[in-house]
């Protein structure tokens, strides 16, 4: 889980909060450099007992505990070997396991994706390609809306700033960053002792490898919240290049109405191309062949990705937090936002049109799935089937003399602490999503403003880290100035409703004015509307500057920083207790149970089955046939079952029955986007997109009654891509044709 996703009221600007605290790694001992493409030192673990299913009766409910309530996401330190061969009776051996972590990647923009033939070929989502299509675009091309097909390898066009990473290695580390808070005392002391030292591993290792091949890049990967940690080196890829790319009609067939739902249509595809430094396509033997039959019900299906988060493994009373203070609290800032930008979502062709379709995407998607999730903890059975496992662990607890006196009081402190951050939670409000952008881009640029400005006059010496700021800070898109002052008005609005409307903060920033006036006065009097203006005023001193935002950020910042020192230090005490908790689970049932999602590399292992919703039951594939039968019922009423102007009439080639959609009962998250589905042999029989509004209730518990991973059927992308594309290349090249570059 990041610490944004943990913290709840605020996701933004984390490179300026660690450069602003000052931390810096410091020295280690040299260890050895990984040699061989998988070294997994294993750490000494208490033996793990099968998890048996029990059943509790807490709050009037008799719950039935699973096996597999925590989930399927499994890490590649720790593969389900045994469980695979029970469930699937699949020999899957540490070179099954090697393949399909090799042929596995992740983009910078945070989707997973796979390569997909020897010449470095990269398979996604559309929707995880978008920014990097618009970046792409020429003056006078809209290849968002016209799509994009590369003729020959020359056509390839280079998106910035985009890299692709391949893990590679996998060493445990967790004896090396525990040791560092052992001779600390304090929450802060101790989280910011393993923070430190995780990254001077970090740093150590990577120049360690780098040596050895610079496109090597390692990260420590923190797993049970805590309880064990592991450096993961990474093949980075920094030269990558669209290949292919629908139009968005049809990569994102039925809009923000289908989204997290099933039947479903869209061709959510894209195709990338990896280069190495000399500038050809990169040999890439670690690649997911192509399944042309694909999947039928009932196969065993394996999805590898990056799933960014999950929130299983706590204590019940963080879900009631959540439940009754986060999301609300975020659903709420983000049907708001929602509402404002609608009215200016739909157009496109410039900069300034992409950037405000891709911010209402971008709400519109987070508002749907956080609503999901409230919806999930709002359901009483979900709450009873955690307290009832979190009834078992403190049972199997009390079981245990030495367990008991040191973890006897976890819970309780974890419920006080609960306690407390209610306290705070009013006030935090006014800044939900404060620092990113879902916001006004002239405050936001105004926030960076006050940092760099501060990090500047503090003597900073990480010159490195300054720049980044900068750079980031430059690197903002523009809004019309008519949605920025809305946005500037919401944001006051928001702050006032929070801290009331004779906090002295608010009436020293208000004086005379209303909100609606100070909004109308920003936008009139800044010369942050773009980053040219921004610039100017970074070199010539922003804080020294009489642009009307000064003033303003000049007020909310501090009060900002005071707030987010205050869930600092909740977070801070709540990472140890929830570090002592996982540490409890793991000795009392090993690592039966996965550790929660963290952007790390995991597979997960399911089955391609339909489900029962709404007093019918869903299939497990969609059609062709749909697609068109819904474009022709629904496209007079909303633009989002259109459908290209090439798609329209098809040639007679085009078979309708081809499989277009499929859902499966893999576990997954936000980050498993672009994820390749696998049959047991390792091909590609699927490109994951979503999952369904049942499976966001899976953020807490698992279950695959109605939960489900939607796909791309991999027939469905070769048959668009033979008759309606004409991309005759990149068939031949995922079927594994000779002479196709």
């Amino acid at each position: 889980m990041t610490h944004s996703q943990r913290n709840g009221l605020f996701m933004g600007l984390p490179l300026l909060l660690v450069a602003l605290a000052g931390c810096a790694p410091s020295a280690v001992e040299v260890v050895q450099v990984i040699e061989q493409p998988l070294v997994v030192e294993e750490a000494p673990s208490p033996a793990a007992e099968p998890v048996e299913e029990v059943a509790f009766e807490v709050d009037r409910f008799d719950v039935d505990l699973g096996r597999f309530d925590g989930g399927k996401m499994w890490t590649f330190d720790n593969p389900p070997v045994e469980w695979f061969a029970e469930e699937y009776g699949i020999d899957a051996d540490s070179a099954w396991f090697a393949k399909a972590r090799l042929g596995a990647l992740r983009l910078s923009s945070g989707c997973s994706a796979s390569f997909v033939s020897d010449q470095g070929l990269i398979l996604t989502n559309h929707h995880c390609a978008r920014e990097s299509v618009v970046d792409v675009s020429r003056d006078g091309e809209s290849l968002l809306e016209e799509g994009f097909l590369a003729g020959t390898g020359a056509d390839e066009r280079k998106v910035p700033e985009l890299y692709v990473e391949q893990l590679w290695a996998i060493t445990d580390v967790t004896s090396r960053v525990h040791s560092a808070s052992r001779i600390v005392r304090g929450d802060t002391e101790r989280v910011q002792a393993r923070r430190n030292k995780a990254s001077a591993i970090e740093e150590e290792l990577g120049e360690a490898a780098a040596v050895r091949d610079s496109t090597l890049r390692v990260e420590v990967v923190e797993l049970y919240s805590g309880e064990r940690y592991a450096a993961y080196t990474y093949r980075r890829y920094e030269d990558v290049r669209l290949v292919m790319a629908p139009e968005e009609q049809i990569g994102y067939f039925g809009g923000e109405s289908d989204n997290f739902t099933f039947p479903r249509y869209a061709l959510d595809v894209a195709f990338l191309r990896a280069y190495d430094r000399d500038g050809n396509p990169a040999v890439t033997p670690n690649h997911f062949a192509w399944s042309t039959e694909g999947a039928s019900v009932g196969d065993a299906v394996f999805l590898v990705g990056n799933p960014g988060s999950t929130s299983r493994l706590g204590s019940v009373s963080q879900l009631n937090f959540e439940r009754d203070y986060v999301l609300p609290q975020q659903v709420a800032a983000l049907e708001r936002r929602a509402e404002l930008l609608r009215p200016f979502a739909g157009s496109a062709g410039s900069d300034t049109a992409d950037a405000l379709n891709n911010m209402w995407f971008n709400t519109s998607n987070t508002l749907k799935s956080f609503s999901g999730k409230l919806a999930g903890l709002r359901n009483d059975t979900l709450i009873a089937r955690r307290s009832a496992a979190e009834y078992q662990v403190r049972d199997d607890l009390f079981k245990s003399d030495s367990l008991s006196g040191r973890y006897g009081s976890l819970f309780q402190q974890l419920d006080e602490l609960q306690l407390s951050k209610r306290a705070e939670a009013g006030r935090m409000a006014g800044f939900t999503f404060f620092g990113t952008t879902l916001g006004s881009r002239i405050l936001l640029r105004a926030l960076y403003g006050y940092y760099y400005a501060n990090l500047q006059r503090r003597g900073f010496v990480d010159q490195e880290i300054i720049a980044d700021v900068r750079k980031e800070a430059l690197a903002l898109d523009d809004l019309p100035a008519e949605v920025d002052e809305s946005l500037i008005r919401l944001r006051l609005q928001e702050i006032q409703e929070a801290l009331g409307a004779q906090d002295p903060t608010m009436r020293s920033l208000l004086g005379d004015l209303t909100i609606d006036s100070l909004a109308a006065d920003i936008v009139a009097n800044t010369s942050l509307t773009d980053s040219a203006g921004f610039a100017e005023l970074l070199d010539e001193g922003f804080l020294g500057s009489d642009d009307a935002t000064v003033r303003v950020i000049g007020a909310l910042a501090p009060l900002y920083f005071t707030i987010q020192q205050q869930m600092e230090s909740f977070q801070n005490r709540e990472d140890l207790l929830v570090a002592e908790l996982a540490a409890l689970r793991f000795a009392l049932y090993g690592t039966d149970v996965p550790p929660d999602a963290s952007s790390s590399l995991r597979i997960s292992d399911g089955r391609v089955d339909g489900y029962m919703y709404n007093g019918t039951r869903a299939p497990a594939f969609t059609t062709f046939y749909g697609l068109y039968d819904h474009f022709h019922a629904y496209r007079d009423i909303s633009r989002e079952w259109d459908l290209p102007e090439r798609w329209r009439n098809p040639a007679g080639a085009f078979e309708l029955s081809t499989p277009l959609s499929m859902v499966s009962t893999n576990d997954l998250a936000a980050g498993n986007s672009g994820s390749p589905l696998l049959n047991q042999n390792l091909e590609v029989v699927g490109l994951v997109y979503d999952g369904n509004i049942e499976s966001l209730s899976n953020e807490y518990v698992y279950s695959d009654r109605a939960a489900r991973a939607i796909s791309v059927d991999v027939r469905a992308i070769l048959e668009s891509l033979r008759h309606i594309y004409r991309a005759d290349r990149l068939v031949q090249e995922v079927l594994a044709e000779p002479d196709v570059l």
